[in-house]
Order: C-alpha cells, then structure tokens, then sequence
C-alpha cells in the first residue's frame, strides 16, 4: 500500500464558523446585517458580542454536563462590564483577577458569596477589598496567609480562603499550561499541607481548592484525565485541611477551534466523565460542591472583530488589505499573544459572503511595523476600500489583552448586540 506524499494531504481548514448566519450576502450579529450594525456603531474598528450565541452555549454546557455542577464565567476572558452583566445572570459564580475586575463583577450585581478572586501577586488593598465584599478568596502563596490574618482581624470579617493548588501533572494537550513543573500560580502540592496547617493557625476561613491544569484544550480525554488526576490529588490533601471541603474548582479549560485543522470540543464525553466524578465527590466529600470554571469557552464564539478596509495594494504579485485596526486591537490574532508559530484566525469579508470572486489576499493593520499582520495570504471574497473585515473566535482575550495606546491609534469600540 503506497503511503500519501505530502501533496496529496488536504490542506487543513479551519471548522465552519456557522454560530454566525447570513442574509442578503452579508453576516448577521445579533440578528443585524453587519453593514447596519456597522452604521449603529458609529465606527469601525469594532468588537461586537452576540447576546444570543452567549445564551445558546451556557445552555448547551447546562444540557451536557452533570445538573449539579457549578459553572463559573472567567472574567479575564473578556471584561466588559455589560457583557459581564449577562453572564452574571447566566452561570452560578464569577471569578475575578484583580481589584478591577472585582468591581465589575460587584457592579454586575454578582453575589459576594459566589465570587472567587484568583492570580498571583495580590496586593494588600486587594486582598482587604476581597475580604470586605465577602469573597472567596484563592490563595497562591504563604505570604497570603500572613496578609489576610491582621485584615480580617481588622474588619472583624471572616477570612474566605480556598488554597489554588499547583498540581503536580500537567494538561496534556494545552495551548497554554498553567499548572504542573514550576510555576508561578498556586501553591506547589507537595507544600499544601504546611499551607493548610497555616491556614488553620490564622483562623482563615477555609472553604476548599482551586485546580487548573491548563487551557485551550480541544481534546476531550485529555481534560477528563486532568479532571480524574485533579480529584484524587484535591482527595489526598483534604485529609489535612482545617475545615471540611465546600468548593472544589476544577477549573476549565475547555478549548475553541482557532487554527485550520482544529476541531469543536466533544462536550459528551466530558459530562459523562464529570458525571462519574460528581458521585465520588458526593461519597467522599459531601459538603462539597463541584465548579467547572470557563472563560473563552463560554465567549469567545460568540465575538468578532470588525475593521474596515482603508486601502488595498498590490506589492510585487501579493495582494494587501489595510484595515483601520491591528495588533492594537487584536494582538491574539496577529500571532504575538502566545502564539509560537503564528497562524491565522478564521476571517471573512463580512459584506461579501455572497460573492463567488475570490482571491488570496493579506490582512494588515495601520500600524508601523510588519507584527501588524491579521491575516496571512488567505483565500478571501475580493475586497475594495469601504469593505468589512471581520475576524471570528474574537469574544475572548481580544480588546482587554491588547496594546490600545500603541502608536496613538483611535481605540476600538465594544458592542453588546
């Protein structure tokens, strides 16, 4: 049997961003043609999230995982105060990742009880903040501990701690690794009992663990076997905790398809591993419950980028469209946001889907260095000056992780539609 050379191997593509409709050849964002909600707007660049494909992918986790367990939305993701508003009203708890975001999320009308506040490097007046709201609070190292005793004290509130544990295995499989070898969240596993002893000492209110092994992960055996490692190692050091466990954040993970080649997430086979889980959690930790927490996966579908073309030129055969945003706005998809081997995002000329002439084209941006590359020698609709660029996978770490004052470009805007 002869093997397939390399030139016969299809070309990989990327998955079908079909979450998106179309009418009269153009995208469709919360139910408005792209060209008018480009007009509501006032301009471009723009992010634009659609409340319905928010509600849609909350609801379709609901139907496959286990009822009993929690889902918690990820701020960091994406931050917008009223996006955060309709999440808030959507998952069952909210973490944050600073002071700021706390405030959001407080504003959103969040209830303290179901906020958790994670991240290294926490400084004392956040850590007082966390306490004054009543939040549960992650802690990543011993001199937490020694910060949080006199604050609590202080404000005569209790102190609600879980401890974020640094596992000792990694996600196989994750775009981006969070836990497992050295690192700079949590608390290393083999050092979490003195924490715990230490947490007892203060008089800390411990409440359970937070384990998150990595994320953007699309391979589902991959996650349920973080998840089984995540159970049995949070099992183990349970018997050294001051308090019973009432919190058991597994944390996510949960990747979308960004690249050519990638494919969606079998939810299935998740929620029948969780499912397993949820009955081990209730025979050996029964005061426990369980969270599933997500960020892009809960977001990140449901957003676009859009810029519009300003220019389009020609150099030596290849063809460029220059756009009115970049890197500045976008700098995930130009590859500089964690990125080792760039590769392209899916894009679209969203007021051409109709059109059958297309050509290989380059997407750059405004600015003044070759990093500002959107798109690189794409098959897309031909496009001409006044013509929208839209970029998909664009709801999570887009405008918040993202340099807006590089070169003094005008900002984006951010709709919620």
């Amino acid at each position: 049997m002869q093997s397939m050379s390399v030139s016969d191997r299809p070309i990989p593509v990327h998955a079908p961003m079909n979450q998106f409709a179309t009418a009269d050849g153009q995208l469709l964002v919360g139910g408005i043609t792209l060209q008018r909600l480009a007009a509501r707007v006032g301009q471009t660049p723009f992010y634009a999230y659609d409340q319905k494909l928010l509600r849609s992918r909350v609801a379709e986790l609901r139907s496959a995982l286990p009822k009993n367990i929690q889902l918690h939305y990820a701020m960091k993701a994406n931050p917008m105060p009223a996006l955060v508003g309709v999440m808030a009203g959507l998952v069952d708890g909210i973490d944050v990742a600073s002071g700021g975001e706390l405030k959001v999320a407080l504003d959103a009308g969040v209830d303290p009880a179901e906020i958790s506040f994670a991240g290294p490097g926490k400084r004392r007046g956040e850590l007082a903040q966390a306490v004054a709201a009543g939040v549960l609070i992650n802690i990543e190292s011993f001199r937490e501990v020694k910060e949080l005793a006199p604050i609590a004290a202080e404000l005569d509130l209790p102190a609600r701690v879980a401890v974020r544990v640094n596992p000792d295995f990694e996600l196989k499989g994750s775009g981006m690794k969070m836990g497992g070898g050295p690192k700079q969240f949590g608390v290393d596993a083999e050092q979490v009992p003195e924490l715990l002893g230490e947490i007892g000492r203060a008089g800390l209110a411990f409440e359970g663990f937070h384990l998150f092994a990595g994320s953007q992960n699309l391979r589902a055996e991959s996650i349920c076997e973080a998840q089984q490692k995540s159970y049995e190692l949070a099992l183990r050091l349970a018997a050294d905790a001051p308090a019973p466990v009432r919190f058991l954040n597994f944390g996510g993970g949960f990747g979308i398809p960004y690249f050519p080649g990638e494919q969606r997430l079998d939810l299935a086979a998740i929620g029948e591993n969780l499912d397993r889980l949820v009955q081990r959690v209730r025979r050996d930790m029964p005061d426990a419950h369980l969270v599933i927490e997500l960020g892009r996966y809960l977001v990140g579908e449901a957003g676009i980028y859009v810029a519009k073309v300003v220019d389009r030129k020609v150099s030596r055969g290849q063809v460029f469209l220059v756009v009115d945003g970049g890197l500045n706005h976008h700098l995930s998809a130009s590859g500089n946001f964690g990125q080792v081997i760039r590769k392209n995002y899916p894009v679209t000329i969203g007021n051409r889907m109709a059109t059958d002439q297309r050509e290989t084209a380059s997407v750059v941006g405004p600015l003044c260095t070759p990093l500002d590359l959107l798109a690189d020698r794409m098959e897309l609709a031909v496009a001409q000056p006044g013509d929208l660029v839209v970029i998909f996978q664009s709801g999570a770490y887009g405008a918040s992780a993202s340099p807006h004052g590089f070169l003094g470009h005008p900002a984006a805007v951010e709709v919620l539609v």
